[in-house]
């Protein structure tokens, strides 16, 4: 429960809180939600069709798993692109993890995002995930990706029990069937038994809006040129004539695939949404 001043939509996975009222967890107990406190980061989803309304869907984040699968679904470099320049805006650690790499090789994808600097995870069915494991010890992670891509069964793999219901690709769309509506927090166990770290799921995300994103955060992300950056002209976009980094790339033409990176990400449509 929470208090009706917090008011709607108020309070999301990963927050948190201040609660009033027994909180001792004995049966029959009542407490309930008074304060939120304030959020360092939090991932939003698109609630309309022109992305000018953002919906918290969870707060707090360390890591962010973008989860997509090397074949069946075919990656989506849009979905991915957009839920990077989320992770740069707010401040989460992402990782790119390449599910289904038994179906397809996944070089080429990782060879499209290695130059980002970004921790690439490939995995397929069956394959020993204690690594992968111990690296979210201790940190709040989630998981977001379409839905078919293999989350849930990514998920229930860290747990090592069904924590949630795995399902296929419809052979005609291409796309997955939802197999969970609601974002949900599991604890993550070291091998003593003590809680460490939480692992969020979440929906099938259906669209990325970026209206909120501030370009000087995505660009703090790429720390390497931000004395160059610093050179440019007051308002620059980092994609004309007069921008410091063409000079730079002259001297620099081992750089060219950060400084694409880069501008491939400040270039894209904050109005568009990636189905």
């Amino acid at each position: 429960m929470k208090a009706r001043e917090l008011g709607k939509n108020s309070v999301v996975v990963g927050d948190l809180v201040r609660l009033d009222g027994d909180i001792s967890g004995d049966t029959g107990s009542l407490a309930r939600i008074v304060e939120v406190r304030e959020r360092r980061n939090s991932l939003s989803r698109t609630i309309d069709d022109i992305g000018a309304m953002e919906r918290a869907i969870v707060a707090n984040i360390d890591l962010m798993l973008i989860v997509v699968a090397a074949a069946n679904p075919e990656p989506r470099t849009g979905f991915i692109d957009r839920a990077l320049v989320v992770a740069f805006d707010q401040g989460i650690t992402p990782i790119l993890v390449i599910t289904k790499c038994d179906l397809a090789d996944p070089t080429s994808l990782k060879d499209l995002y290695s130059p980002l600097s970004v921790e690439i995870m490939p995995t397929e069915r069956g394959a020993d995930v204690s690594a992968f494991r111990e690296r979210l010890i201790g940190k709040t992670s989630v998981l977001i990706g379409h839905s078919g891509v293999g989350k849930s069964t990514l998920l229930n793999a860290i747990l090592g029990h069904q924590a949630r219901v795995t399902g296929d690709v419809n052979e005609v769309t291409g796309r997955g069937r939802h197999t969970s509506s609601n974002a949900v927090a599991f604890p993550l166990q070291e091998s003593k038994g003590s809680k460490q770290g939480w692992l969020i799921d979440t929906p099938g995300v259906r669209s990325f809006g970026l209206r909120h994103i501030d370009p000087d955060r995505v660009v703090g992300a790429f720390g390497e040129l931000q004395e160059v950056i610093a050179s440019c002209p007051k308002n620059c976009s980092h994609n004309e004539e007069s921008c410091a980094l063409n000079d730079w790339l002259a001297a620099n033409p081992q750089g060219e695939n950060r400084v694409t990176n880069l501008r491939r990400l400040l270039a894209i449509d904050a109005t568009v949404s990636y189905e």
